[in-house]
């Protein structure tokens, strides 16, 4: 058994999958989930588990390029646009509608329970050497 990082079994076997340029797209309970990519459904009830929950856990296990997030984000969700522009230096921002195009070449989507909007970011994951 794992002593500690994320513990759930889907989640952890997806993110080990992972490797240099691939995208997970980290959305809120509303974000339209793009038929293709493999999804890790963590939605328990409206804001369980939180974004910025999954966010953490996820740049703590990732070794993350970039971010992408929808530009909208900075007036429907001022507190969601902080930890953005916190946790990925050099974040970038585009339309809700791009975001929601690019995540259909997502290799993984993780879904949280968050019941804020335009709580969602592309992540690019990088190389650890």
């Amino acid at each position: 058994m794992k002593k500690s990082g994320i513990l759930n079994r889907h989640l952890a076997g997806a993110l080990a999958e992972l490797g240099h340029g691939d995208t997970v797209l980290v959305c809120d309970a509303g974000m339209p989930i793009p038929a293709g990519p493999r999804v890790v459904d963590l939605a328990f009830r409206a804001g369980v588990p939180a974004f910025a929950e999954v966010l953490d856990g996820l740049l703590d296990e990732l070794v993350v390029a970039g971010g992408t997030a929808a530009r909208e984000v900075r007036e429907a969700n001022p507190a969601v646009a902080r930890l953005l522009a916190e946790s990925l230096p050099g974040l970038d921002l585009i339309a809700h509608e791009e975001l929601k195009r690019r995540s259909a070449d997502a290799r993984l989507v993780v879904r949280t329970g968050e019941a804020r909007p335009y709580a969602n970011v592309l992540l690019r994951c990088g190389v650890f050497f």
